[in-house]
C-alpha cells in the first residue's frame, strides 16, 4: 500500500472513533456503516470490541492474528494469537489449509469463518489486513479495533 492509503485509512479510522463517540446513545442519525480505504461499507458488526473479544476467547471460539512485526511480539501479545505481519497477510491466506498450518502451526480460517479475527497494535494495520480478507473472499473475517494497545490498557495484569 502506498503512504496516501495509509492515511485515509487513518483518517477514516479517526472519523469511525469520532462517529461512535456520537453514536453511542443510539442516535438515528448514525448509521452502522463506515467507509474502508477501498471505500467498500464495513460495518461496525465487524469490528469486535474488547468485551466480543473476551467472550469468543472464553469459549474457545476465536482464530486471532496478530498482523504486528515480529520485532513488536517482544512487548505482548494477545494470548493464543498467531503472529503474520501485515505484508504477508495476503500470500499467508493464499496458501492451501496444509502449507498454512504447516508454516503457522494453527488450522487455515475459512472464508465463511466469523471467528477469524486480525488486530494490530492500535487497529489501522488489522483494518488493512482485513481489507485484503475481505478482498480474498473471507466475507465474515472482523478485526479487533483496539488492538493490543487497548487489550494491554483493559486486561487486568
Amino acid at each position: 500500500m502506498n503512504r496516501l492509503t495509509h492515511l485515509v485509512a487513518l483518517l477514516l479510522l479517526c472519523v469511525s472513533a469520532f462517529r461512535a463517540d456520537q453514536c453511542d446513545d443510539g442516535a438515528d442519525r448514525c448509521n452502522k456503516w463506515t467507509e474502508t480505504s477501498h471505500n467498500r461499507p464495513l460495518n461496525t458488526d465487524d469490528v469486535v470490541t474488547y468485551e466480543q473479544l473476551k467472550d469468543m476467547m472464553s469459549t474457545g471460539s476465536v482464530q486471532l492474528f496478530d498482523v504486528r512485526e515480529p520485532d513488536e511480539l517482544e512487548a505482548g501479545f494477545i494470548p493464543g494469537a498467531t503472529n503474520i505481519p501485515l505484508g504477508d497477510v495476503e500470500q499467508a491466506l493464499r496458501l492451501n489449509p496444509d502449507q498454512f498450518r504447516e508454516r503457522y502451526g494453527v488450522p487455515k480460517p475459512g472464508l465463511e469463518d466469523s471467528d477469524f479475527v486480525l488486530y494490530c497494535q492500535r487497529g489501522v494495520r488489522s483494518l488493512s489486513a482485513l481489507e485484503t480478507a475481505r478482498d480474498l473472499g473471507y466475507s465474515k473475517a472482523r478485526h479487533y479495533s483496539g488492538g493490543y494497545s487497548e487489550w494491554i490498557e483493559l486486561e487486568p495484569q
